[in-house]
C-alpha cells in the first residue's frame, strides 16, 4: 500500500493533494491552488486567519515565507528526475507591504531556466540559481519579494 501512496505523491495531482494536507501548510492556511501536469507551473495562496496573523493583524512573516519555501525545489526535482540532487540552499525575503487579505504566489520553470541547469551541471559542477518569487495581494500589489537559491548537481554515475 505504501508503494501505491508513494507513486501517487509523485504525480502532480498527488503532490498537490499531499501538500494541501501537510500539517505545516494546513496549519498556516497555505493552499496549493494549481500544479501543472509537467510540474513547471505552480500557484499557491494563503488567506488571513486568526492563526496566521501577527500582533498588528497582518500576515505573520514566517507564514508568508513558508508559503513559498519548498516549491522551486519540488518542481525542479520532479522535472529533472532522479539523476539530480536538488536542495533549497538559501532564501532572502523583503517585506514590501502588509498582507491584509488573501495573498498569492506563482512559480514557473521556463525552458531557459532548465537549459541553464543542464548547461551548468553538465560537467558534474554544482549550480546555485537564485530565482525571485513575488507574493501579491488580491489587487496584484506586491506584499513581499523572495529570492530562492537552490543547490543543483548531477548525481555521480556509479
Amino acid at each position: 500500500m505504501s508503494n501505491l501512496l508513494t507513486r501517487f505523491a509523485r504525480t502532480p495531482r498527488g503532490l498537490r493533494w499531499f501538500l494541501n494536507l501537510y500539517g505545516p501548510y494546513l496549519g498556516a492556511g497555505v493552499r496549493v491552488d494549481y500544479l501543472a501536469e509537467d510540474f513547471r507551473e505552480l500557484k499557491v495562496s494563503m488567506g488571513l486567519h486568526w492563526y496566521n496573523r501577527n500582533y498588528v493583524g497582518t500576515h505573520f512573516g514566517g507564514s508568508l515565507y513558508s508559503m513559498v519555501d519548498p516549491f522551486y525545489m519540488l518542481m525542479v526535482m520532479n522535472v529533472l528526475g532522479r539523476d539530480f540532487i536538488v536542495w533549497d540552499k538559501a532564501a532572502e525575503i523583503d517585506f514590501i507591504k502588509p498582507g491584509t487579505g488573501r495573498v498569492h504566489a506563482r512559480f514557473q520553470l521556463t525552458d531557459t531556466m532548465l537549459e541553464e541547469i543542464h548547461q551548468h551541471t553538465a560537467d558534474g559542477n554544482k549550480y546555485l540559481p537564485c530565482w525571485p518569487v513575488i507574493i501579491v495581494n488580491d489587487d496584484g500589489e506586491t506584499v513581499a519579494k523572495i529570492n530562492k537559491t537552490l543547490y543543483i548537481r548531477k548525481k555521480p554515475r556509479s
